[in-house]
């Protein structure tokens, strides 16, 4: 799914949610990744597989 240069991390590495965000919907707390990873707000992802991961509890402490 990745155009870029180089190329983002696949959805199965370990950075994956460091991949370039293509379509970004902070209003309803979420953004999708050029990898096909949803990244939400509170850090839990939902990746292009369907598996959902959980948010980080240090990240929803930090909010």
């Amino acid at each position: 799914m990745c155009v870029h240069w180089p190329a983002c991390p696949s959805p199965n590495d370990p950075g994956h949610a460091t991949a370039c965000v293509v379509a970004a919907h902070p209003e309803q707390g979420w953004s999708l990744l050029c990898n096909g990873v949803v990244v939400f707000e509170d850090s839990g992802e939902l990746l292009p597989d369907g598996r959902a991961v959980e948010p980080c509890p240090h990240a929803l402490s930090a909010a």
